[in-house]
C-alpha cells in the first residue's frame, strides 16, 4: 500500500512540474528546419506570435520576387497588406489557454500561401511547442514544432 501511495505521490509531482501557464511558452521559438523564429508574446488575455528572424530575409529567386529586396507579404488576399515586410510580421493571434499545456482558438497566418488557419498549440515537453493550423476541424490540418 505504501508503494502505491509513493508512486501516486510521484505521479502527481511529475504532473505538477510540468503544468505550464502562459507564461512557459512566452519568448522566442525556433521553426522546425530553422527557416526562422518565431516570438510568442501576450496580448491581452491571449497569445499572440510574430516573425522576428528570418534565415533568409531577402527574395534570393526572381520567381518569388525582386531578388535582393525585402521579403513582404505579396501573396495576402488584401492588396493593401501586400507591401508589409515578412519580417516583424504578426502571424498568430487569440489563442486561449485551455487546461494545461494547451491553448485554442487562436488564428495563424500562413504568409507564403497568404491563407489564414484556425490554430491551437500544445507544449508537449519543457521548450518543444507543436502547433497546428486547420480548417473546420483539427483533423483537417498540419502540425509544426517549434523548439527554444
Amino acid at each position: 500500500m505504501m508503494i502505491h501511495i509513493i508512486l501516486a505521490m510521484g505521479l502527481l509531482t511529475a504532473t505538477t512540474a510540468f503544468s505550464a501557464g502562459p507564461g512557459e511558452v512566452l519568448g522566442v521559438w525556433k521553426t522546425d528546419g530553422g527557416d526562422s523564429h518565431l516570438e510568442l508574446f501576450r496580448c491581452g488575455d491571449t497569445i499572440c506570435g510574430k516573425i522576428v528572424w528570418l534565415k533568409v530575409p531577402k527574395y534570393i529567386d526572381r520567381k518569388d520576387g525582386p531578388v535582393g529586396k525585402t521579403k513582404v507579404d505579396r501573396k495576402n488576399p488584401d492588396k493593401t497588406l501586400r507591401s508589409r515586410p515578412i519580417l516583424g510580421l504578426q502571424v498568430m493571434r487569440g489563442l486561449t489557454a485551455k487546461g494545461d499545456n494547451q491553448w485554442e482558438n487562436g488564428i495563424c497566418y500562413d504568409p507564403e500561401a497568404g491563407k489564414s488557419y484556425k490554430c491551437k498549440m500544445q507544449l508537449v515537453a519543457p521548450g518543444k511547442l507543436k502547433l497546428r493550423g486547420y480548417i473546420g476541424i483539427s483533423l483537417i490540418g498540419r502540425t509544426f514544432g517549434l523548439t527554444r
